[in-house]
């Protein structure tokens, strides 16, 4: 078994997503030179993070973290890029073990109950096939012992990317595009809203507004990477 597993790498090998090289036996996803690299916020150890601070004066959340720092043409960005639109969802595997070993790790995030994704309009959903973020948030459960729900908030509108959009008419553009399916099966319950990239963080704003209709719940926030 492991001659042929061998010989299918020699054809097919397993490499790196951040620098293309070849994996060795005991990597996975990104070898050790570039994790060493790779820019941790460390804002799950950290109160009043950079995260924390953006949603100051907007909504009230519980607590807020990010694995790493965003950077342009950097490698956190290549490995959102081959997760995004290229389908690799080890990358989704990859993040979401490592930020939950340091959200157990700091004991600031108590009793998450339920992980619910930043939802995609089920047009766009259609036509790349998965939300980007679903890897990521099935792995954070898994390891904190919380249910995932994919379906309870749902967008409703289908707008272009926000990419390029400054600030408020980012904001503008999320307004009333999100709706809950079930208004009671969160109840009293810890939340933790997930995305891949927080940047003005207009779109997880429009989410929590829209759970926070929920009696008694509590939201907080994890991305996978952050925009200076």
């Amino acid at each position: 078994m492991n001659l042929l597993k061998d010989i299918f790498n020699i054809f097919y090998p397993d490499i790196c997503l951040c620098c293309e090289n070849h994996l060795t036996e005991n990597e996975t996803t990104v070898c050790l030179v570039c994790r060493h690299d790779l820019p941790l916020t460390n804002f799950s150890f950290e109160s009043e993070n950079s995260v924390e601070k953006a949603f100051f004066g907007r909504i009230k959340i519980e607590k807020a973290t990010a694995l790493f720092f965003f950077i342009k043409k950097g490698k956190v960005q290549k490995l959102m890029h081959y997760l995004k639109y290229k389908n690799q969802q080890q990358v989704g595997e990859f993040t979401g073990n490592w930020l939950a070993d340091e959200i157990l790790e700091s004991d600031r995030f108590k009793n998450i109950d339920a992980i619910i994704p930043v939802p995609l309009h089920k047009n766009k959903l259609k036509k790349r096939g998965y939300n980007q973020v679903t890897t990521f948030g099935e792995t954070l459960a898994s390891k904190l012992n919380a249910l995932y729900f994919e379906n309870i908030l749902i967008r409703t509108s289908f707008n272009k990317t926000q990419t390029k959009k400054v600030r408020f008419d980012r904001w503008k553009n999320v307004q009333e595009l999100f709706y809950m399916t079930n208004t009671q099966f969160l109840e009293n319950k810890h939340v933790l809203l997930i995305d891949d990239i927080i940047t003005t963080g207009a779109t997880l704003e429009a989410c929590f507004n829209e759970l926070n209709k929920t009696k008694n719940i509590k939201i907080s926030i994890a991305c996978m990477a952050y925009t200076k």
